[in-house]
């Protein structure tokens, strides 16, 4: 049984600087539509983008490379880490 914390107990921890990086396909992020170009940018279905989450899996920010996602997040006094 996987134990349940509430936003509370994390934000108690600590883990409101933690956030996690890991890799989603466009399809995940955009819908399931034939995802071609999203505001200048042409993305195909299957492309590899990445998601930036809140310890508690709220996803926070969705960037085209694994970089910019640690940056963004280290530019807002955040933590990542990767997973897999």
């Amino acid at each position: 049984m996987t134990p349940i914390i509430s936003k509370q107990a994390l934000a108690d921890l600590g883990a409101p600087d933690l956030v996690y990086v890991r890799e989603v396909r466009a399809r995940e992020v955009l819908g399931t539509g034939n995802v071609t170009q999203v505001r200048g940018l042409e993305i195909d279905a299957d492309q590899i983008l990445y998601a930036v989450h809140a310890a508690d899996g709220e996803r926070l920010a969705v960037l085209i490379d694994r970089d910019s996602a640690f940056a963004a997040a280290m530019a807002h006094a955040l933590a990542p880490v990767s997973v897999h």
